[in-house]
């Protein structure tokens, strides 16, 4: 495993990572999917490049064997390091690739002088949440909508996000 900051290079196979993380047909194959949740891609290439353009913002990437097998957004919020997007293939999740990108996220938070992760998690992936509390992270009670429009996906029902964090 090798995880590097992701470049403009990468776009075209991130996109195809993340939107096969989160939606479709492969996304069933893994336990992170929202297909049932969501309609709709997960993201597209023009934002990811628009993510890549912007200081506050570094996404890490997973390789193996000249591969992309996962990756998480980061972004710096004031005094806090949200992690977002958080991708690994479904052909190879529980093989530890998803640990190793959160570790990588405390060390880039720490070398900031960030000491605080932050994320939102749809609120009825208790799965997920759960996953999240075994490695230290911890429900602040607060609730988010999840975002106007269809750019992140079609709800197919009415979804909240609640905010987790942890302290580095």
């Amino acid at each position: 495993m090798s995880i590097t900051k992701a470049s403009a290079s990468d776009v075209p196979e991130l996109n195809k990572l993340i939107n096969s993380a989160y939606r479709g047909e492969t996304s069933k194959k893994g336990w992170t999917t929202e297909a049932h949740l969501l309609d709709g891609i997960r993201i597209d290439e023009p934002t990811i490049y628009k993510y890549l353009d912007d200081t506050n913002i570094i996404i890490l990437k997973n390789t193996d064997e000249g591969q992309i097998t996962g990756s998480v957004y980061l972004e710096v919020r004031g005094e806090k390091l949200y992690v977002g997007m958080f991708s690994v293939s479904p052909l190879v999740q529980n093989k530890g690739i998803g640990r190793e990108l959160l570790f990588a996220a405390e060390t880039y938070a720490k070398q900031l002088n960030c000491h605080t992760l932050t994320m939102t998690v749809i609120s009825t992936r208790l799965e997920l949440i759960s996953w999240y509390e075994r490695r230290g992270f911890k429900a602040t009670g607060e609730i988010e909508p999840f975002h106007d429009g269809t750019k992140f996906g079609i709800p197919k029902a009415h979804i909240e996000l609640i905010v987790l964090e942890k302290s580095v």
